[in-house]
């Protein structure tokens, strides 16, 4: 079943996916890493297993995580250190990483005849937000202490602290930290216009046009890597950079930065090196591709902010 609820709304009005983990973090809670470690063995903690960075999900009509207890692992021989995700109805939650050995297809379906390894992309069609919010904080973690087992300042083995939240090094002492990588995404308008381009990759072969993206880089500002973004891969200057949202994008660990921003310039001058294309589409054509009627625009699709920040902008929102 789905961990308890809380309203998001309250906090962003856009719902957008991978958003709204309602779990309580537990900031004091990691200084204490014996009580931590203690409460892995207590009857009430819960344990969301991922194999091959995908998550048990049971399947049925209504999707959700599934959630298994010590006992269970304890029958499954898991032995990988559970990662600390957080409380919630005074229970705590965590990660933990299985084989396929352990947790084979047959096994699970043994516990349960819907459950199954569900990819972190598909969780964020199938689940309830929340829901869908624990699943990338999990698999981002998951992720990150899965690369960086080893200190990249000596070399040697790191240890988990703080319940997951960072690793020491054995030998140098030195603290790290998992990475969360900023991006921005930005909506271009020029009047009744707005500015959607291809990428290099899934999209060339379809007729889908999505915000420009990229990087935020060291020592930017988010307004100045909009401009920089959009000038790189379009050649238009831009001027009032207005921030509308965020999403985590647990694929692997990216922090969307949703933003609209006004047209200084209009010629298109496109690098060929990043982009297949770059268009002005009319409100009109944008409005008729978001109710599917488009025979020359696909917008991208809900799950992603993308999405959010061309409606927003054909609705006249963004204003």
């Amino acid at each position: 079943m789905s961990i308890s609820k809380r309203p998001f709304s309250d906090i962003q009005g856009y719902g957008h996916v991978f958003s709204g983990n309602p779990l309580d973090r537990g900031e004091k809670e990691r200084r204490d890493e014996a009580k931590l470690h203690e409460m892995t063995k207590h009857i009430s903690s819960q344990f969301l297993p991922l194999r091959n960075l995908d998550l048990l999900v049971n399947t049925s009509d209504e999707p959700s995580l599934y959630w298994i207890n010590k006992d269970e692992l304890a029958r499954q021989n898991v032995e990988s250190a559970p990662i600390f995700l957080g409380i919630m109805n005074e229970r705590y939650h965590y990660a933990i990483n299985v084989s396929e050995n352990s947790f084979s297809d047959t096994n699970i379906r043994l516990i349960n005849p819907d459950l199954r390894f569900v990819d972190i992309r598909t969780c964020g069609q199938m689940l309830e937000a929340q829901d869908a919010g624990v699943a990338a904080h999990a698999r981002i973690q998951t992720y990150w202490h899965e690369r960086y087992r080893y200190c990249s300042a000596c070399g040697s083995e790191t240890l988990m602290k703080r319940g997951g939240q960072s690793r020491s090094c054995a030998r140098c002492g030195v603290e790290h930290f998992p990475r969360t990588d900023p991006v921005i995404i930005v909506v271009v308008h020029d009047g009744d216009r707005c500015l959607l381009g291809q990428s290099r990759g899934r999209l060339q072969q379809t007729n889908t046009y999505s915000a420009l993206a990229g990087f935020v880089d060291q020592g930017e500002c988010i307004e100045e890597a909009v401009a920089r973004e959009v000038m790189e891969e379009a050649g238009i200057e831009v001027k009032n950079v207005r921030y509308h949202s965020s999403q985590p994008w647990p694929m692997p660990y990216s922090l969307m930065i949703g933003c609209h921003a006004e047209a200084s310039t209009t010629n298109i001058d496109m690098d060929p090196e990043e982009m297949t294309d770059v268009k002005w589409f009319s409100r009109e054509e944008v409005l008729k591709a978001l109710d599917n009627k488009s025979d020359i625009l696909r917008v991208p699709m809900k799950m992603a902010i993308a999405h959010h920040l061309v409606r927003s902008w054909a609705l006249k929102e963004h204003n």
